[in-house]
């Protein structure tokens, strides 16, 4: 199957999954509808997708709603394919993305980079501010 449908076809799968999630068809307590599917990766021949859950709650309690997700799994594939005509359905796997949290870490990290090179500048700035006045003075 072409890379072009294989990737639209995860499109599809992500909209109606994260549909499900948060009109709250999933009965399973586990799952919240802070959950979020991020992307899913189908492979060629359509015997697996990944499916890949990140949430901004604590790491714990996602694990939680992945795994509530993976026990779901089946009723998820059944309403898929009730949607979605496919002649060979995917085997669905939930995968814990971290991509997202680790992500905002590294903005954060580089705002505080930022921030630390300012002040350096500025006080560089002052130095070499005080150090002009020193000089007309003595002159």
């Amino acid at each position: 199957m072409s890379e072009f449908r294989l990737t639209r076809l995860g499109e599809q799968f992500r909209d109606e999954i994260s549909r499900m999630i948060l009109t709250q068809q999933i009965k399973d307590p586990r799952v919240s509808t802070f959950m979020n599917i991020n992307r899913v990766e189908i492979t060629s021949d359509l015997s697996y997708a990944k499916v890949y859950v990140s949430s901004f709650m604590n790491e714990r309690q996602t694990l939680r709603g992945v795994k509530g997700l993976e026990s779901a799994a089946g009723f998820i594939q059944t309403t898929l394919s009730k949607k979605l005509r496919l002649r060979q359905f995917p085997k669905l796997t939930f995968l814990l993305d971290n991509s997202i949290k680790e992500g905002f870490e590294m903005v954060q990290k580089l705002n505080e980079l930022e921030a630390e090179s300012n002040a350096r500048e500025a006080s560089q700035a002052e130095a070499a501010q005080s150090d002009a006045a020193e000089n007309s003075d003595e002159a």
